[in-house]
């Protein structure tokens, strides 16, 4: 499974083709919305990017806390205090590191509510060789500094005057960091109470990974989806389970791969937006 800093080669067009992803099934949004996780290893972020909106300035942050999201993901909590720093539920940052040439690129885990409510935000990095990566796990320490600069153009932010539409969230490993956030986000958007705001309608995530040890995030969509069943659900697919599923996951734990018939079932061609965030072979099938 590509990692993090991989997830750059970004498409926003009309949907094509045959199967799920066709102009009827987000007609009310007229698109769906992929991301593609490249899997050369050594290709530059920039380079990939390079077209590829993104903010013009650079913001420092101090790494607050680290933490080990599964055996080979950290999860680092960056403090932005400049009061200009924002985001979209959905985008990545560029990731500048004192000292290593490379810059790296990796999407934000958190929710746009998290940054307002506590000045951070966050981020999942799985291990690899890459500069980048290899210095979150290897040398990244609290209170470590680093730059950073928000990009892309795949990212849920409605307005309140936009039509409601429900989510549907098709994640393939490490490609869940974007998707969370965009399901945090609409988490959200359903506890606010006050003044004129948007309220989402539902939102199905569907997460593919090789084993249930490497699902990121899980406890905390469980807890989602049991605070707002109504308006929240999730599956989340094994690939390659050898071992029992945890009694916990039984219930929202399917043994193969993310079906058409079965994302099917969670489509209104007339009020899905539909987020698609994974490896080629996962995007290039749909």
């Amino acid at each position: 499974m590509s990692v993090p800093c991989f997830v750059r080669t970004l498409s926003r067009s009309f949907a094509g083709g045959s199967g799920l992803f066709t102009p009827a099934v987000c007609s009310s949004c007229k698109d769906t919305v992929t991301r593609k996780m490249s899997s050369r290893r050594q290709t530059d972020h920039l380079e990939r990017t390079a077209s590829v909106h993104r903010q013009m300035e650079l913001f420092s942050a101090r790494v607050s806390d680290i933490m080990n999201e599964s055996d080979t993901v950290k999860r680092l909590r960056l403090e932005v205090p400049h009061p200009d720093f924002s985001f979209r539920a959905g985008q990545w940052v560029d990731f500048f590191i004192p000292g290593v040439d490379t810059v790296g690129g990796f999407s934000i885990c958190s929710s746009p509510g998290l940054l307002q409510r506590e000045g951070v935000i966050e981020l999942a990095v799985k291990y690899t060789r890459h500069p980048p990566a290899h210095w979150i796990h290897t040398k990244c320490s609290v209170d470590s500094q680093v730059a950073v600069r928000v990009g892309g153009n795949f990212y849920f932010d409605p307005q309140p005057s936009d039509p409601v539409v429900d989510l549907l969230l098709i994640a393939g490993g490490v490609g869940i960091n974007p998707l969370y956030s965009i399901l945090l986000h609409a988490a959200d958007l359903l506890r606010q109470t006050h003044g004129h705001r948007y309220t989402p309608g539902r939102t199905h995530l569907c997460y593919s990974v090789k084993n249930t040890k490497e699902l990121l995030f899980k406890n905390t969509i469980i807890d989602i989806c049991h605070e707002r069943p109504d308006k929240f659900s999730c599956d989340f697919h094994v690939t390659q389970q050898s071992s029992d599923i945890e009694r916990e996951l039984q219930p929202y734990t399917i043994n193969g791969r993310i079906s058409e018939k079965e994302l099917q079932r969670y489509v209104d061609p007339e009020h899905t937006l539909c987020y698609l965030c994974g490896p080629p072979p996962m995007i290039e099938k749909d």
